[in-house]
């Protein structure tokens, strides 16, 4: 078994939870959607609606993992000149006022090499992220990302899948920290999810791991953020996180934002014994 070894926002903020009985809220979003000046303050939101991590979305402009909803959020983003360096400023803002919410940017291995990964891990550090999901970096060709990810202080975290072998669930272990993020779904995201299949991977992972593991892809509401907690150590919620920022007024974002978050914090109290 393989766990993350040092002290990082990330381990404190799952060991905390876990001595409380609780599981995590993980929104996504993407930086700059639904509008430049409005990402730092839905960060914000979330949080107080009772989120515990926030994944971060680095646009780029071939999300081949995400569906047509969190596709249009990058293109948006994209169009309104959002790149990496952008993003990594909100995450300073951020930090500004709230230095224990653990942040993860997620995105593909395109504006990491633009920047080289050295100095994006250094940037990223700076800037006070505390982990990375790198959607298209396979576990066998990461060994040395990872590292230079770990020596500035960011986990890297890797997707697993209902299709993935024991062989690859062990690469992924291998080098993975923070958390695992299980995909519920055979597909992009946005789809339905089979919550009974999830408990028998998320329990075959426990086998094989102590990282915390964490399931996205398919989590809409209340009812499913809570059938699929009963089994994982976080939900992670994306599409339906960016339908919400979508569905009225852009300066409104953040306060929908706070109240969706609030809903699912509810539904996962119910958890609680």
């Amino acid at each position: 078994m393989k766990a993350s070894s040092k002290s990082s926002r990330l381990a404190g903020c799952f060991a905390s939870l876990k001595a409380t009985g609780r599981k995590a809220i993980v929104p996504y979003i993407t930086s700059g959607h639904p509008g430049l000046e409005l990402t730092v303050p839905i960060m914000h939101a979330l949080v107080a609606g009772g989120a515990d991590v926030i994944e971060l979305g680095v646009p780029f402009s071939d999300p081949m993992a995400d569906g047509p909803t969190i596709q249009r959020s990058n293109e948006q983003a994209l169009a309104a000149g959002v790149g990496m360096r952008k993003v990594l400023s909100y995450v300073q803002e951020f930090r500004q006022t709230d230095d224990r919410t653990p942040i993860v940017l997620m995105g593909y291995a395109n504006p990491i090499e633009a920047m080289g990964a050295r100095a994006f891990a250094a940037a990223a550090q700076q800037a006070g992220v505390d982990g990375v999901i790198v959607v298209d970096y396979p576990p066998e060709e990461s060994q040395l990302f990872a590292g230079v990810a770990r020596e500035h202080g960011l986990d890297p975290i890797f997707l697993l899948a209902p299709t993935s072998t024991d062989a690859r669930i062990d690469q992924v272990i291998s080098v993975a920290s923070g958390y695992i993020y299980y995909v519920s779904l055979r597909g992009i995201t946005g789809g339905t999810l089979d919550v009974a299949e999830v408990a028998g991977k998320v329990k075959h992972l426990r086998s094989r791991t102590d990282l915390p593991i964490g399931v996205g892809f398919g989590i809409r509401d209340g009812a499913t953020a809570k059938a699929v907690a009963e089994h994982a150590d976080a939900v992670i919620i994306g599409t339906r996180m960016i339908q919400v920022l979508e569905e009225g007024p852009a300066d409104q974002a953040p306060a929908r934002a706070r109240e969706f978050v609030q809903g699912i914090r509810s539904a996962l109290e119910e958890l609680v014994s």
